[in-house]
């Protein structure tokens, strides 16, 4: 497995709005089976890296590789785009992001949700997509609420939904941007559970977490950005038991504090 390329490979990405440099040079790797968790202040750039890997967001300078394939731009700088609009489709469709917010169409069903992405984006068929759907729902609890609206169910069973659905895209990698920060304390174990049997299974995964248990529980390795910076990363017992660096200490004191 460590002789195929990385799923997820960024080198010196630079991102920017107008004169705000929001990601400052990182370089960052998932490794097939590896789950990577990005930590860090507010306003670090952790989410705007999430989104620059899954090209939601146009980095002005750096090289993001998939499955060891580089994307290909056109342009420089703040006119930096992809190139490729069929590359771009192909890498999202293999990149499946779960939000903070849920973001489940609330004239659809459940089980309609989990479905409609394979189907229209992927053409894959309907009935073969419905039963992967609904294992899917069965493995992320929610198995009997497949005919019920999204309304109809708690923040918690909502994200677990919308997990259901990034799986049911069968994609190489999960991208997670803070899935349990609009949740109640009782309903983040919900989904950290769900996160934590998909981490034993060994997919690949980056997280974007205020959470450091969960953080120091399913990650291979942690990065902690600081403005814009990887100030320090590696295997969690060694951030999360030794941080070697002083900010990276004041952040943990901060959050257990909290």
């Amino acid at each position: 497995m460590q002789d195929l390329p990385p799923v997820i490979e960024i080198t010196d990405l630079h991102k920017s709005y107008g004169e705000l440099e929001v990601l400052k040079g990182i370089d960052i790797t998932a490794r097939r089976g590896c789950v990577v968790s990005l930590i860090g202040s507010s306003g670090s750039g952790k989410s705007t890296l999430l989104r620059c890997a899954n090209l939601l967001e146009n980095s002005q300078q750096g090289e993001i590789r998939f499955k060891g394939e580089p994307v290909r731009w056109k342009g420089s700088g703040q006119n930096r785009r992809p190139a490729d609009a069929k590359q771009v489709l192909r890498i999202r469709t293999n990149l499946s992001m779960v939000f903070q917010q849920f973001n489940l169409w609330a004239h659809m069903t459940i089980l309609q949700n989990v479905m409609e992405a394979p189907v229209t984006v992927l053409g894959r068929p309907r009935s073969e997509v419905e039963r992967a759907a609904r294992a899917y729902l069965d493995k992320v609890g929610i198995g009997d609420k497949c005919d019920v609206w999204p309304a109809q169910l708690s923040g918690g069973q909502q994200q677990r939904a919308a997990i259901a659905r990034a799986l049911c895209m069968e994609p190489e990698a999960l991208l997670f941007d803070e899935p349990t920060s609009a949740l109640d304390p009782e309903l983040e174990q919900e989904v950290v559970r769900v996160i934590k049997d998909l981490a034993s299974e060994g997919r690949t995964m980056m997280i974007v977490t205020h959470d450091m248990k969960m953080a120091h529980d399913v990650s291979d390795h942690v990065v902690f950005l600081h403005q814009g910076l990887i100030e320090e990363q590696g295997p969690p017992d060694a951030l999360f038991g030794a941080p070697r660096s002083e900010r990276l200490r004041g952040f943990l004191s901060a959050t257990r504090a909290a």
